[in-house]
């Protein structure tokens, strides 16, 4: 091209100070920095105390059931709900993250209550803080991975900050234990790793590649969609290695680096959960005092689990996605990003059109004149492609399948804020992104399931204070139309059988009336206590069962999207009830008489 001074080779990296005409005026520096230090201090500060205030949301049930809900049951001994994926008969999710996040917040906990250092430490709120508080530390690793990154790519720094610590996203999301909340920690490493550069170096550092490694098996364990995430910084690493080694010792040395590293992280991962899932959880683990070394080399001798494999293998059958739902191709692109990302979701699908379309013309004069060579991209444009690469690349892989929830897309958060601080695209949308992300947090951090978790911290008091007394009691908890009560919030320990928790989920008005009916005209219990649960919508159902409706309980505020209030409802006096969770005490047959 005849203004080559003005392009870069594909491969290279964007320079280390913002390109031309991206540095920022001088009055956006001095007090509006300092301005804008304050604010991402108090934003951080809004993310800690909010997670130990604690958030009420109920976001899915994987936030517990994937870690905090089966490390209760290993480490605490508690009475708990094991899912599927962590059964020995079908082990989906590997051992080692959450025993390294809820596991070691719970050891900490069962260590200080052991040294009496509190009385209680082990309750319904620890048990839900510990881990959230684990992970929210954790999410200041995106905060210091934009700080790093976005003078690379010429967005400025304080803005990209902003944008990540005021998203609803990172306030709510990245604070509970969901696996896609750890993708979202390695993606944002593994971006750092793969555009470290030291000002006027032209390739990364050598001894990230050994770490790249790591993180790149770690996250496949994780979860194996890392890859589509994993799959452009890795391309793009690549590049500016091939690009910038002169011998092939010195081009094969950074690759070796990274396939030895992650095959040995793959070994530690599959011998971990090997030995956790052939000893049932961390009970049977530490239940035989005369294991040895020699027995855990049997064990991995006889039966090596490989919880990525059993992972891709059920979800690449349609049939088992069906079961948790399926959505249209479209789903990531046309809704979730825009739920997720708002204004700076659409922003991105324009300037990746805007691109594109800019690309195409190019490609066409080229066309035209051919001894012109192939098009490319001048140093700004380099930049901003690559970040909409690292956004819309694994949003289109993840987009194969047919199962699509707005988590899965919460690692795009970086790629995305960084492409949105640069050249003050969300400026002129400030006000609509702050209304947004408080309309979010306030819609998924206070009302969303929110009645649940309150729920199980007032059923843990009547319970405990009530079994308090010398004489025996039996407890039934039935919950319906609720998402899955996660039982450990109960703190129940397994010895103690005097709790059952039903989980009636959706179920219809007769089946639900069936279930009530077989429980309360129970007589050979002498002393039962039976509880439903189930939103203000859908109250009406048991109203219908013709039971001895003893005590009520209304807890505020509560919204379901499975059973959402009829807005004619939410004008009328009972307001509050179509917006709250009841838990009903029920009279039994015993008790009537």
């Amino acid at each position: 091209m005849h203004n080559s001074s003005h392009s870069v080779p594909a491969h290279s990296a964007p320079s280390a100070a913002p390109p031309a005409g991206t540095e920022r005026p001088l009055a956006a520096g001095g007090a509006s920095d300092m301005a804008a230090r304050r604010l991402w201090a108090l934003l951080l500060a809004l993310r800690a105390g909010w997670c130990v205030l604690p958030q009420v949301g109920y976001l899915h049930p994987d936030e517990f059931f994937q870690s905090p809900e089966v490390m209760a049951g290993d480490i605490l001994n508690l009475q708990v709900y094991y899912p599927w994926e962590f059964l020995s008969s079908s082990p989906c999710r590997t051992a080692v993250f959450p025993l390294l996040t809820s596991g070691f917040a719970y050891w900490v906990l069962k260590a200080l209550q052991r040294l009496d250092v509190c009385s209680p430490c082990v309750s319904s709120y620890s048990l839900l803080v510990a881990p959230r508080l684990l992970l929210t530390v954790f999410s200041f690793v995106l905060d210091y991975s934009v700080h790093r990154l976005a003078p690379l790519w010429g967005a400025d720094p304080w803005a990209a900050l902003l944008l990540l610590a005021g998203s609803y996203v990172t306030l709510v999301f990245y604070t509970r234990p969901f696996t896609n909340t750890l993708e979202g920690f390695l993606f944002a490493f593994l971006l750092v790793l793969v555009c470290s550069r030291t000002p006027g170096s032209s390739c990364t550092k050598p001894k990230c590649s050994s770490l790249i490694g790591v993180v790149v098996a770690a996250g496949f364990f994780n979860r194996p969609t890392f890859l589509a995430f994993a799959l452009m910084p890795l391309l793009y690493w690549a590049g500016l290695n091939t690009g910038s080694q002169r011998s092939i010792k010195t081009l094969i040395n950074p690759f070796l680096k990274l396939i030895t590293c992650a095959c040995f992280t793959a070994v530690v991962f599959i011998a971990a959960d090997t030995v956790y899932f052939t000893s049932v959880g961390l009970d049977g683990l530490f239940s035989s005092t005369n294991s040895s070394l020699l027995d855990v080399i049997a064990q991995l001798n006889h039966r090596a689990v490989l919880t990525p494999f059993n992972f891709l293998c059920y979800n690449l059958d349609s049939r088992n996605l069906a079961q948790h739902g399926s959505h249209p191709r479209v789903t990531h692109f046309i809704v979730n990003g825009v739920m997720l990302f708002g204004i700076l979701h659409l922003l991105a699908i324009n300037a990746a059109f805007q691109m594109l379309k800019k690309y195409i013309r190019r490609l066409m004069r080229v066309g035209w004149c051919s001894n012109r060579g192939s098009p490319r991209l001048s140093v700004h444009s380099e930049g901003q492609s690559m970040l909409l690469l690292f956004y819309f690349v694994p949003l289109a892989l993840l987009s194969l399948f047919s199962h699509q929830e707005p988590r899965f897309l919460i690692p795009l958060i970086l790629p995305l804020v960084l492409f949105g601080a640069s050249h003050n695209r969300a400026v002129k949308w400030k006000t609509i992104i702050i209304i947004f992300n408080v309309l979010g947090a306030f819609l998924f951090g206070c009302l969303h399931q929110a009645g649940l978790i309150p729920c199980l911290f007032h059923l843990e008091h009547v319970v405990h204070s009530l079994q308090s007394s010398d004489h025996p009691r039996h407890y039934t908890l039935l919950f319906a139309h609720t998402y899955m009560p996660p039982r450990s919030l109960l703190n129940i320990e397994k010895k103690d059988t005097y709790v059952e928790v039903i989980d009636m989920a959706g179920s219809k008005e007769d089946t639900l009336c069936q279930v009530i009916g077989q429980h309360t005209n129970n007589r050979t219990c002498s002393d039962c206590h039976f509880w439903v649960i189930i939103p203000g919508t859908v109250r009406a159902a048991i109203s219908k069962c013709s039971v001895l409706l003893k005590n009520e309980t209304l807890i505020f505020p509560h919204l379901s999207m499975e059973d959402p209030p009829q807005l004619s409802f939410l004008f009328s006096e009972n307001w509050r009830s179509q917006l709250g969770l009841y838990i009903l005490q029920i009279g039994t047959a015993q008790q009537s008489l």
